[in-house]
């Protein structure tokens, strides 16, 4: 798959192709549909599919210092974009220009002039152009006008819930990562490097990777939780602590994985950790002794629901 950054990243003599815009923070279940549905008519018409997204995150111009917290960051996207089987993945720098950009002028010189879309595909909700005065309707008004088609998916829902990158923050700020799961059809996961702690864990008989994560990273409400660590191409069970340290009065919420059954250095590595299922919520313990039993019954707990080998819902 391509990845290009800014529209004058587009080849000389790029043809038609079929288009797919929004965000796609995280690539959720509804996202996919997206993807997929534009891989479909990119197959139908022998066309290649461009993955149109934003960064940063178009609320940070819209509000600035409200940016959303991020789901997945842009490496990250790309490679869940890429398993739908799109062709390209083009990031577009939200830029003031953009944001004041009316919406017949956005569809005109991003998705006509310089993508060459015969086909565009969004969400029943997609919005654009200045203060989302363009909506599906203007869409595909203007694409009889520049000579495309457009069409508008329904929100993928389950019990009433609509899943949406919205949905899943709210989700994982609250500790529930198996309903982020379902949502995102797969468990929640944030990507950082190991970095240097304070060596508390490895005193205790737990030596953790302490890891740095980019800013806005969706970080799990604090507590311990059972996952998988990320490292190349290696899924390692884990139990992951994220919060404070209260027990060493600590002020600095961290995120730290204690890797099942393996002592190596990871120390500089590009990792990720996935969240499989909260055990329970940050707590302070009156001395080392409760607080060590209480990390071997977490680590037994961890090793319990991952030997299942539990799958998130698709």
């Amino acid at each position: 798959m391509q990845r290009w950054r800014g529209l004058e990243s587009v080849p000389p003599g790029w043809g038609r192709s079929v288009v797919t815009v929004g965000v796609f923070d995280g690539v959720h279940r509804g996202h996919r549909q997206l993807i997929e549905r534009a891989v479909q008519r990119g197959i139908e018409r022998a066309l290649p599919v461009v993955v149109v997204t934003f960064d940063p995150h178009p609320t940070e111009l819209v509000r600035p210092g409200t940016h959303p917290a991020r789901l997945s960051t842009l490496d990250r996207r790309a490679e869940l974009v890429a398993a739908c089987g799109a062709d390209v993945f083009c990031v577009i720098p939200f830029t003031p220009e953009l944001l004041r950009m009316p919406p017949d002028e956005f569809v005109h010189s991003v998705l006509v002039d310089r993508l060459h879309a015969a086909v565009v595909v969004v969400g029943s909700n997609f919005t654009f152009g200045y203060r989302a005065e363009g909506d599906v309707r203007e869409l595909e008004r203007l694409g009889g006008r520049f000579g495309f088609t457009s069409e508008a998916l329904e929100l993928i829902s389950d019990h009433e819930v609509t899943f949406s990158s919205t949905y899943i923050r709210s989700c994982i700020d609250a500790g529930a990562v198996a309903a982020a799961a379902a949502a995102l059809g797969r468990w929640h996961r944030i990507d950082g490097v190991v970095v240097h702690g304070h060596k508390r864990g490895r005193d205790l008989g737990f030596p953790t990777a302490n890891i740095a994560c980019p800013p806005y990273t969706a970080i799990p409400a604090d507590g311990v939780y059972a996952g998988w660590f990320r490292i190349g191409d290696r899924r390692l069970p884990a139990a992951i602590s994220v919060g404070s340290n209260p027990t060493f009065s600590g002020r600095v919420r961290t995120v730290e994985a204690y890797v099942l059954d393996v002592d190596e250095d990871f120390y500089g590595h590009e990792v990720g950790v996935e969240f499989v299922e909260r055990l329970r919520g940050q707590e302070t313990y009156d001395g080392l002794e409760p607080l060590i039993a209480q990390m071997r019954l977490d680590v037994e707990r961890t090793r319990e629901l991952l030997d299942a080998e539990p799958k998130p819902a698709d």
